[in-house]
């Protein structure tokens, strides 16, 4: 029983995480949604330990993710673009590559 109360935590913990970061889109929110719902779905019958705690552990990295990287751009009426960031998004940064970094052996 457990399990399923860790499995409920996670589904529902994806659930706000989509509701906050897409508040106001209903498209995206119906989108994140199914997808959510899909995903689960398809791993309603995994047996292993293993892979549930695998599953179990994306599905809170993803939520970490959506709370914390995706911020939607409204669109104001002088034609640009207006990003209203909050609390959770704080200290998280997404690198994103220079060309120089690119071209850069590793």
């Amino acid at each position: 029983m457990a399990r399923t109360a860790d499995v409920l935590k996670a589904y529902r913990g994806l659930l706000r995480a989509t509701r906050k970061s897409f508040s106001g889109d209903s498209v995206m929110l119906k989108a994140s949604a199914t997808e959510i719902r899909q995903n689960f779905e398809s791993n309603r019958n995994l047996t292993s330990e293993a892979d549930v705690n695998r599953v179990l552990e994306e599905a809170r990295e993803a939520s970490d993710f959506i709370s914390t990287m995706i911020v939607q751009a409204k669109l104001t009426d002088k034609g640009g673009y207006e990003v209203k960031t909050s609390q959770h998004h704080a200290g998280a940064t997404l690198e994103v590559p220079s060309e120089e970094m690119l071209r850069k052996p590793s």
